[in-house]
């Protein structure tokens, strides 16, 4: 499933845990891996610095985005194939082109670095990349205190959409790889569907959309019975991204994998404000498969 793995990098503790996590993918996958980190140089010369910057002060920072990035190649496992590339840019824009123009399967992120010169990824960053790249994202806040990647406990929130369906074969696909349990979750959003009733939902309703929720997580425990991986269901009702983040806290997930995206209407449970919401405050790192929008 991932066979080129674009790593970003700005040098912070954040950044480079999230790298952890994506050699961790690659050597599971046997992936070949991309390091690179954004050179700011318009930022660097400050906003009223009628000189600008110097070749020599460029070439500095070129040198010192080299050594950021040595850095977590040398942490790569001696298997794994590593290139890195030092771009100058708007950080968010150039890891956009950059994914975008190359044959990768899925960019990792920090999502939170330094602020000044030597910035390169933001929270900010991070969701702009999320909400416009077409690949899988996988983000790691910099709250994530494990010292080494786990993947025993994944999370997967579903809907039965599309949407959904995109990201439970990428959880069901790391779990398989990693050995590891996936939770498939299914929130039941009464709130959206009847915000002035509070809880009073009629029972046709509330039944309905259980029966929904029931076939939605069947849907994941049948695709896991195609390979060896063990799934643990569970049907819930309340806001969805405040559910999802219960469920991870309460069973120690070690990574929620979820679409970006899901159905408009009614039914509608995996939106991308959902997502990021999901992603800002996840204990643990966050998988986002985003499938594009036709006419975006």
């Amino acid at each position: 499933m991932y066979d080129e793995i674009l790593l970003t990098t700005d040098g912070t503790e954040c950044s480079v845990q999230a790298a952890k996590h994506g050699l961790a993918f690659a050597e599971a996958f046997d992936a070949t891996v991309r390091i690179i980190t954004v050179i700011n140089v318009q930022a660097a010369g400050g906003l009223f610095d009628a000189g600008g910057v110097t070749a020599d002060y460029v070439e500095s920072l070129e040198s010192r985005g080299q050594k950021m990035i040595d850095e977590i190649a040398d942490l790569a496992a001696p298997t794994t194939t590593v290139r890195t590339e030092v771009l100058k840019g708007i950080p968010s824009d150039s890891i956009l082109e950059y994914a975008e123009d190359g044959s990768f399967d899925l960019v990792v992120l920090g999502t939170h670095g330094r602020t000044g010169v030597r910035r390169v990824l933001t929270g900010s960053v991070a969701e702009h990349v999320i909400r416009h790249a077409d690949i899988p994202t996988l983000t790691v806040r910099e709250r994530d205190e494990r010292v080494e990647p786990s993947f025993e406990r994944i999370l997967v929130p579903t809907d039965g959409s599309e949407y959904a369906q995109q990201a439970v074969e990428h959880g069901l696909s790391v779990a398989e790889a990693f050995d590891a349990t996936v939770h498939a979750l299914y929130v039941v959003d009464t709130g959206i569907i009847a915000p002035r009733l509070e809880d009073h939902i009629p029972e046709t309703v509330r039944a309905a959309l259980e029966t929904e929720g029931k076939t939605a997580i069947e849907a994941v425990e049948s695709q896991a019975r195609r390979t060896s991986v063990e799934t643990v269901t569970s049907l819930t009702e309340g806001v969805p991204e405040r559910e999802i983040l219960a469920y991870a806290d309460e069973h120690d997930i070690d990574l929620i994998a979820m679409g970006s995206h899901g159905r408009t209407g009614l039914d509608r449970f995996l939106l991308g404000s959902t997502t990021e919401r999901v992603l800002r405050g996840a204990p643990s790192p966050v998988l986002s498969v985003r499938k594009p929008v036709t006419g975006e």
